[in-house]
């Protein structure tokens, strides 16, 4: 492991800090996310992996979210590999795309959304 990757986290997170993620990978994975919040509430975390902002924010919000007892359904999307789904959730909920974007929904509506240092596990609750 590199100077940097210890400073900043490198690629060998630990999986136990991402198995509390589910995917979106493909318009099915989104659509049975917002089937899920009819439900229960969700939260889509948009992720741009080439950004230090982006791995810096995702990384204190699972500190946070390792520290809640209420336990929700949490999306992962890496929005620069699927950039039309990130587009997709754009237009069909009218909200601004940003990076990167926490987007909680309750009954298929946004009912809260951040970006940047906005980001916090308390938005979800």
């Amino acid at each position: 492991m590199s100077f940097f990757d210890k400073i900043f986290g490198g690629k060998e997170d630990s999986p136990d800090r991402q198995s509390f993620w589910k995917k979106i990978e493909s318009e099915e994975d989104l659509a049975k996310a917002i089937e899920a919040s009819h439900h229960h509430r969700i939260a889509i975390f948009k992720h741009s992996t080439r950004c230090f902002i982006s791995k810096t924010v995702l990384k204190n919000f699972e500190k946070e979210i390792d520290n809640l007892d209420n336990k929700l359904d949490l999306y992962f999307l890496d929005l620069l590999e699927y950039r039309s789904i990130s587009n997709k959730i754009s237009e069909d909920f009218g909200i601004r795309h940003e990076s990167p974007q926490l987007i909680v929904i309750e009954d298929g509506k946004v009912i809260n959304s951040a970006s940047h240092e906005d980001i916090s596990a308390s938005q979800i609750s």
